[in-house]
């Protein structure tokens, strides 16, 4: 439907998209799969699984907190267990892209503070608890160990 000119320029859109994600997530998560020049295809795929042993935090946490937020959701387990791929990179404005990339920053400094005590990790934290659904914000008896306002604002 889009004819070859629409393809070519949906294509280019992806491969500056994937690669402006990238280079914001990249000092935050490993990127994979980047050319000699640091470049990535179409595609951002970043490889969190180093933080499961150093927060006790899985792809899977880290997947359904932009969802929980209304983000865009980072597709998980593909295209090897544990790695996340973002499919933002096709069909979002800049400013969902930096909303989504926003989002993941404040994702790893959450799990950055996870990892700076042991009591960190045995802590039950909004990351691995998400999504909370509106029921669980709603609901008078709030039973978390953490306030109710930490576990519903990102």
């Amino acid at each position: 439907m889009m004819g070859g000119e629409g393809l070519t320029r949906a294509t280019e859109i992806a491969i500056l998209n994937a690669n402006y994600i990238a280079n914001r997530l990249d000092p935050h998560f490993p990127v994979l799969y980047r050319n000699a020049k640091g470049r990535v295809a179409h595609e951002c795929i970043v490889d969190p699984r180093a933080l499961k042993t150093t927060s006790g935090v899985t792809v899977d946490d880290i997947a359904k907190t932009p969802d929980r937020l209304r983000l865009p959701c980072a597709h998980h387990e593909f295209p090897g267990a544990g790695h996340a791929d973002d499919r933002t990179d096709r069909i979002e404005s800049k400013a969902e892209l930096d909303r989504f990339c926003d989002a993941m920053i404040a994702i790893r400094s959450e799990i950055a503070e996870i990892e700076k005590t042991a009591a960190g990790r045995s802590r039950p934290r909004p990351l691995r608890h998400a999504p909370h659904t509106v029921h669980d914000i709603a609901d008078d008896a709030w039973s978390r160990a953490y306030s109710r306002a930490e576990g519903c604002s990102p």
